[in-house]
C-alpha cells in the first residue's frame, strides 16, 4: 500500500512524487510506462509511452516522433490524460495536464543528448510512424543526419490517487491552485 487514511495529504503527496520519480530514474518501476490518452480526431486515442523525467516543477517528460499521431492530436488539442499503476502497492494515479512540444528547442536538445545512439536511430527513420509497409524491415530504414526527436512536457492541473484496500478504498485529488492542494474523495 501506498497511501494510508492516517496520512496527512501533504505527506501523501510527497509520497506520490517519490513514486513518479522513482519511474523516471528506474526502469523496473511500474510508473516507468504509463497510459498517456489523447482527443484523437474521430476517438480518443491511448498509448503507452516511457516517462524520461519528472522535473522539480512537477512536469512528466516523454520523447517521441514530432510526426506521430499523438503530436498531430496534441496540437489540435493539448489537453491529456496520464494513467499509472503499480500492480504491487496496488495504487493508481490520473494525471490531468497540458502538454506542450519541445523541437529543436534547449530542452529538446539537452534531453537528445541523453539519448543513446542506438536508441537516436529511432527517431531518424524516413517514414512518418503509422506508416503502412509491406514488411516489417522496411521500418527500420533511416536517415544520417535528419532526427525527428522531440520532448512532450506534460503539465498537470489535477493528480488524483485511489489506493485499492480489503478494508476500503482510498482516494485523494491534488489540485494546482496557490501549490498543490490535496482533498479526500470518496472512492
Amino acid at each position: 500500500m501506498l497511501l494510508t487514511s492516517s496520512a496527512a495529504p501533504g505527506q501523501i503527496w510527497q509520497t506520490v512524487l517519490h513514486e513518479l520519480r522513482r519511474g523516471a530514474l528506474d526502469s523496473k518501476h511500474p510508473f516507468r510506462f504509463l497510459t498517456l490518452a489523447t482527443a484523437g480526431t474521430n476517438f480518443p486515442q491511448v498509448r503507452t509511452v516511457v516517462l524520461r523525467e519528472l522535473s522539480s516543477s512537477v512536469e512528466f517528460l516523454v520523447y517521441t516522433d514530432f510526426r506521430s499521431a499523438k503530436v498531430q492530436d496534441l496540437l489540435k488539442i493539448p489537453r491529456v490524460s496520464l494513467l499509472f499503476y503499480h500492480p504491487k502497492k496496488q495504487v493508481q494515479v490520473r494525471v490531468k495536464a497540458l502538454a506542450t512540444l519541445h523541437v529543436a528547442d534547449e530542452l529538446a536538445q539537452e534531453h537528445w543528448k541523453r539519448v543513446s545512439e542506438k536508441r537516436q536511430s529511432e527517431y531518424k527513420n524516413e517514414l512518418v510512424p503509422g506508416t503502412r509497409i509491406e514488411k516489417p524491415e522496411l521500418g527500420w530504414e533511416i536517415q544520417a543526419d535528419n532526427a525527428h526527436f522531440s520532448v512532450l512536457k506534460f503539465s498537470p492541473i489535477s493528480i488524483e490517487v485511489l489506493q485499492l484496500g480489503k478494508k476500503g478504498h482510498l482516494r485523494i485529488l491534488f489540485e494546482l491552485t496557490s501549490g498543490w492542494q490535496g482533498n479526500w474523495l470518496v472512492p
